[in-house]
């Protein structure tokens, strides 16, 4: 599927789903305080940084940013954001990122700048595409947080669980089509149901 065709329509979506998410909103700021968006620092389309647009689904802290790898029972996640993060609903805000051209539906996923070395030929390569709120990676890592060692979440994340992502990234980038993109809406559709996606099947669209 084209960018603009894309972008068109995650437009069109973003405008429909708006009411529903203004309530998850005002649910994020009745669950605890602070702001309902957090917008993240991330890396995009040509290496540019850009601001992700997300529920926020962590406590608030002013000018902290904390660790940047959530691990399994993370203390820092609220009751209202494990439900949004359940059901990846608190990525729904980057239909506005869509909308303004920094981000697609369907795409590689942005990374934290503290993630992105691009003298990397792997790094280079994923993030010369525009990134997407869904993809391959965001489908076979819905349950990331499990699979990260929360005594060195950040070295594991870095030397084991990125290198994953990047390679399963690209291998989308060299097979994008509209077949697949489809596939993979229909998949965050069913993983936003409570359904996840089979490993086997990703593997077998790589």
């Amino acid at each position: 599927m084209s960018d603009s065709a894309q972008r068109v329509l995650g437009t069109l979506l973003g405008i429909l789903l708006a009411p529903l998410i203004g309530f998850l909103a005002l649910m994020v700021r009745v669950d605890s305080p602070g702001p309902a968006i957090y917008r993240a620092d991330r890396i995009g389309q040509g290496g540019r940084r850009f601001r992700c647009l997300k529920l926020r689904t962590m406590r608030w802290h002013p000018g902290g940013r904390g660790a940047a790898i959530t691990t399994r029972d993370d203390v820092r996640v609220t009751r209202v954001g494990s439900f949004l993060r359940r059901y990846r609903l608190d990525e729904l805000p980057q239909l506005v990122n869509v909308a303004r051209g920094e981000m697609n539906l369907v795409g590689p996923r942005p990374e934290d700048p503290r993630y992105v070395d691009l003298t990397d030929p792997l790094h280079l390569a994923v993030f010369s595409a525009r990134p997407g709120i869904t993809g391959l990676t965001q489908l076979a890592f819905a349950d990331e947080a499990s699979l990260i060692d929360p005594a060195d979440s950040d070295r594991h994340y870095r030397e084991t669980i990125l290198p994953t992502k990047l390679a399963l990234d690209r291998d989308y980038l060299r097979r994008r089509s509209l077949r697949l993109d489809l596939w993979i809406l229909g998949q965050t559709l069913g993983t936003a149901l409570g359904r996840r996606t089979s490993r086997e099947a990703i593997e077998a669209r790589r």
